[in-house]
């Protein structure tokens, strides 16, 4: 299991419609589009 960056929740990385974001070259899991979206915006 991967850990949500944004909350800390647990995330099945090897779930079908796992949510990821990839970011000098490392992977990232997220709950829901929305931390994905925090997450991205947080890095540019």
């Amino acid at each position: 299991m991967a850990s949500d960056p944004v909350c800390g929740m647990e995330v099945d990385e090897s779930s079908s419609d796992a949510i990821i974001a990839v970011v000098n070259r490392k992977k990232n899991y997220f709950c829901s589009n929305e931390c994905r979206d925090k997450f991205l915006k947080n890095k540019m």
